[in-house]
């Protein structure tokens, strides 16, 4: 179930989706908090390249041995830590 939904996320990441936002403003009003503004706004995310290439590298994925899965893993690993610290040492 979990790996569906995994999946399923991967695809619609690599075909693209609208996103609705909806973003509300409270003030305080005779004492109480009352709604005074409510804006709604649909964002377009484009298709993700990397999703896709993930998608069609998945028999590859399940052709490598436990080792390779690791190494896979720990590179992965390493990409992600150099995107978070703002540096890419690929």
């Amino acid at each position: 179930m979990i790996n569906d939904d995994i999946l399923n996320a991967v695809v619609k990441r690599a075909r693209g989706y609208e996103a609705t936002e909806t973003v509300e403003e409270y003030a305080v009003v005779d004492g109480s908090l009352e709604l005074v503004k409510r804006r709604v706004t649909t964002k377009d995310v484009p298709p993700d390249i990397t999703a896709a290439k993930l998608i069609f590298d998945r028999n590859a994925v399940d052709d490598m041995t436990d080792e390779q899965l690791q190494g896979e893993k720990i590179r992965l690993l390493k990409e992600l830590k150099a995107m978070e610290d703002g540096s890419d040492d690929r």
